[in-house]
């Protein structure tokens, strides 16, 4: 929401200090709950059984571990992703049973599209703006 808001702001259809439209966290609410009905479970199948197997006791202490890096970069102003944070929390319960708990080809799977996500989403910045810019002229 905060990018759909600071980009309502800089195209005036905002005010600054103004309230945030009713549509905006709706569409965002909306987009969130479709994307984890449609794809969510993939990644919580990933994360909770083929990084390593976890048992419920091993998922309270993976989500303890990365709840408490949030608290613990959030405190040092340290910008991190959850995503990241939970999946190195998962990885380091897998070792605690031995280093061949976690299956590392899928750890390096994720890593890839970790890197590969900055350059991808510059490209469909790039050319949503090339697209709008030609058809509205902004």
């Amino acid at each position: 929401m905060g990018i759909i808001w600071a980009g309502l702001l800089l195209g005036g259809m905002v005010k600054k200090g103004g309230t945030l439209p009713t549509w905006t966290p709706i569409a965002c609410y909306s987009a969130m709950g479709l994307g984890t009905m449609l794809g969510g479970w993939r990644i919580v199948k990933t994360m909770g059984q083929r990084i390593t197997k976890l048992k419920p006791f091993e998922g309270f202490c993976a989500e303890t571990a990365g709840a408490l890096t949030l608290f613990g970069v959030t405190e040092l102003k340290i910008p991190v992703s959850t995503t990241h944070t939970i999946t190195g929390s998962i990885m380091g319960v897998g070792m605690t049973k031995r280093l061949s708990a976690v299956r590392w080809g899928v750890a390096g799977n994720i890593v890839i599209a970790w890197i590969l996500t900055i350059p991808a989403s510059a490209a469909v910045g790039a050319l949503s703006y090339l697209v709008l810019k030609y058809f509205i002229g902004a």
